[in-house]
């Protein structure tokens, strides 16, 4: 169970990260990124200079299209309201002080108060040919912005900045006669993350998170639960093997014992000879050992060094293990070495791992 449910949540984790990474670049979601289309203007002025009497000619691509505005040329006279007041467009009877006989005249109109739509349907609504728009209270003093006035027909709308702006006004103030001409200037294409698409990665994020850290913590349950299954079952081994090392036969060697013959095999965890008085411990197979050596590898292994026999089986001592769910989830906890033969304990004669035939039972 709780395998199938880290697979699940591990699953679910990478299909929702991919999903995320899908969702940040373009050719995966279509909606991940918008394109906005907008094209700049070329704004040339022609007016008699004031002061030297000079015609003078200014042009700069500083004008920004409409987002609704048709894409096309514009001239004519220049006109502001007459009032300053009224300067803003946001009333309908606004005055704009156009010559008699101008023809075609482009409104200037200061930003703000109210819509663009507004502006430009007031001043479209007394035949401007086109209306521009300055921009006041930008933080940069050349910044234009695409203007959003849908419903505004067929009349030209650009924005020009604030310092151009002011500029010509001053200029219509002195009643200086401005012709202006606008031309399409250059096509911009800027793409940029769609709302939609923040929220899509905000929301897919936070669930990663959360389906990430659910997995971390049914791991590290687990983990405690593999931890506690094995010390527990390590813990009643031992105690069997304690049990069980209690029961051995133990025995003193003496002056003119067999084993302390020169051809008997040495003790095989120490590698040394019998010796009189030396302690040794004899397990079911027959095998002999010293006492100090073979006691600690018991309790560890609880089997005999050389056969590896299983003295927990062969003494009928079987340890009470935990419950077959929690001993499944304990890596290493079934290695009890149950199912080492002792009906049929292999010595080799002549091995320098075995007594010959003095540690084997007839």
């Amino acid at each position: 169970m709780w395998r199938s449910v880290t697979e699940a949540c591990r699953g679910l984790a990478l299909s929702v990260w991919l999903v995320s990474l899908c969702s940040v670049h373009a050719p995966c979601l279509d909606f991940a990124a918008e394109k906005e289309e907008w094209y700049t203007a070329f704004v040339s002025v022609t007016y008699v200079d004031p002061v030297t009497a000079e015609l003078r000619t200014e042009k700069s691509e500083c004008g920004h299209y409409g987002e609704h505005s048709p894409k096309r040329d514009a001239k004519g006279l220049l006109a502001t309201a007459a009032s300053a007041r009224e300067r803003h467009a946001c009333d309908p009877n606004t005055r704009f002080a156009v010559p008699d006989r101008a023809g075609a005249w482009i409104a200037l109109v200061t930003r703000g108060n109210c819509t663009f739509r507004d502006k430009i349907r007031h001043a479209s609504g007394q035949n401007a040919s086109a209306v521009v728009i300055f921009n006041v209270g930008a933080s940069n003093a050349n910044e234009t912005i695409t203007m959003p006035h849908p419903g505004t027909g067929d009349v030209v709308a650009i924005m020009i900045p604030e310092h151009r702006g002011r500029e010509l006004v001053l200029l219509l103030e002195r009643n200086v006669t401005v012709n202006m001409h606008i031309t399409i200037g250059t096509r911009n294409l800027q793409k940029y993350v769609s709302r939609t698409s923040v929220v899509f990665v905000s929301i897919s994020f936070i669930v990663l998170m959360i389906i990430s850290l659910a997995w971390l913590v049914f791991y590290y349950i687990q983990r405690f639960r593999y931890a506690n299954a094995r010390d527990r079952n390590q813990r009643r081994l031992g105690d069997a093997a304690k049990k069980a090392i209690s029961q051995l036969q133990v025995r003193t060697i003496r002056k003119g014992d067999q084993e302390t013959e020169s051809d008997f095999d040495n003790c095989a965890v120490c590698i040394e000879g019998y010796k009189p008085n030396d302690v040794v411990r004899i397990l079911p197979c027959r095998h002999v050992f010293h006492k100090g050596c073979v006691d600690p590898w018991l309790v560890d292994h609880r089997t005999c060094p050389m056969c590896k026999m299983n003295i927990l089986k062969a003494l009928g001592l079987t340890p009470i293990v935990s419950s077959s769910s929690e001993a499944s989830l304990a890596t290493g906890v079934g290695q009890y070495d149950m199912d080492t033969p002792t009906d049929s304990v292999k010595c080799r004669p002549g091995s320098s791992l075995g007594h010959s035939n003095h540690g084997c039972a007839d």
